[in-house]
């Protein structure tokens, strides 16, 4: 030993020791720290990944329907345009009601049996589900079994059953360029079928409560829609309902 004392050299030792020992530590602890962190982000990514993407209010109410004009069946969901999202509120709404135009000078009949017209009120923005979506239709409450009635001639399109509208009817118009939609029906007519030509006044159905209206409440939920150039029994844009029968 020279220039130094065994002591202060056992001394330099010792601190070396444990300044090593502390830097393994802090070596160890960096590193579980930097593979925790990307265990994390790891981990986060391969959740979102498999986490279910849940459609909003406006693509899960088609879930089960081709068109969900207030309550009726569809097959697939509509064409992105179908629905709208309001600029202010962000509340997904249907598209905008068309003018009845000619339907008001046709005189339409009153679908149901031994309703009077100055008993219907304005359903169509009222909201349904979640509040995402308008009526778009009106609701004829009648007891069970009333007659519903063709409110003009014209062929019946489609007869569809959906968890939704139940048993329900489109109809098109002589021209083919509106339909109009009875849903929650009883049951159909005996004998009636997709392609029969109706005239104006005939049964075609019955009130009642299939699909999801509300059990102790017989109606028929009625709509009208202006179709598309390819006439799909499924798109249309609404019209009012009240608007033309009153």
């Amino acid at each position: 030993m020279t220039g130094r004392s065994r002591h202060a050299w056992l001394h330099d030792v010792k601190t070396f020791a444990a300044g090593g020992a502390c830097g393994v530590l802090a070596g160890a602890l960096a590193v579980s720290l930097l593979v925790w962190e990307y265990g994390n982000v790891i981990g986060s990514r391969a959740m979102s990944i498999q986490r279910p993407v849940h459609a909003p209010d406006a693509v899960e109410r088609w879930k089960d329907r081709p068109d969900d004009h207030g309550g009726h069946a569809v097959l697939q969901p509509p064409p992105q345009d179908h629905v709208k999202v309001a600029a202010t509120t962000g509340t997904t709404i249907g598209p905008e009601p068309t003018s009845p135009g000619e339907l008001e000078n046709r005189d339409l009949l009153m679908p149901v049996d031994g309703v009077d017209r100055a008993t219907l009120t304005r359903q169509f923005e009222d909201p349904r589900g979640s509040g995402a979506r308008r009526h778009e239709a009106i609701d004829i409450l009648a007891p069970r079994n009333t007659p519903v009635r063709a409110v003009e001639a014209g062929t019946i399109a489609r007869l569809f059953h959906s968890n939704t509208g139940g048993n329900t009817i489109y109809q098109f118009d002589p021209s083919e360029r509106f339909s109009y939609y009875y849903a929650h029906l009883e049951r159909y007519a005996d004998g009636l079928k997709e392609g029969d030509r109706v005239q104006k006044g005939q049964v075609i159905g019955y009130v009642g409560t299939s699909g999801n209206a509300p059990k102790d409440t017989p109606h028929l939920h009625f709509a009208i829609f202006r179709l598309t150039e390819q006439k799909r029994w499924w798109e249309g844009t609404p019209i009012d309902p009240f608007d033309v029968l009153r």
